[in-house]
């Protein structure tokens, strides 16, 4: 992919990586995601003894929602190797409870380069969101 990672992104992602408690897998993953006002949030992931620890992208959508924003523009994600390490089912659909229309999902290497982007409908095709339940939904389809 020709599309480069902003350097602050790009080390903001390796630093939370970094900080993530993996002791049971040793497979560490960190996110960024940047809300529609432009602020960023990040987070890693944190796995427990009973194997329901929490991953990288539901830290940094915690941290989103719990600052009061409700909508994705990015997501970054960025695990410990080479190879794609993209959302979990449970993540996906986390990401589409707070996506639009033009949210980019990027997932990049252990260094930070981009391996693949993706909008929310490629990610989730045919998705479950709030509309399926009467209310109104940010992804616009």
């Amino acid at each position: 992919m020709s599309e480069a990672i902003e350097r602050d992104i790009v080390e903001a992602l390796i630093a939370v990586r970094d900080r993530a408690y993996a002791p049971y897998s040793a497979h560490p993953v960190g996110a960024l995601v940047v809300s529609e006002s432009g602020r960023r949030y990040t987070g890693a992931n944190v796995e427990v003894a009973h194997y329901k620890g929490i991953c990288a992208e539901a830290s940094a959508i915690a941290a989103l929602a719990s600052a009061g924003e409700r909508e994705l523009r990015e997501v970054y994600v960025i695990g410990p190797g080479e190879h794609l390490c993209t959302p979990c089912g449970d993540c996906r659909q986390r990401i589409r409870e707070f996506a639009t229309a033009e949210t980019r999902i990027r997932v990049v290497d252990a260094e930070g380069r981009l391996l693949r982007r993706y909008t929310m409908n490629e990610l989730l095709p045919d998705s479950f969101g709030p509309e399926n339940l009467g209310r109104s939904s940010t992804l616009g389809d």
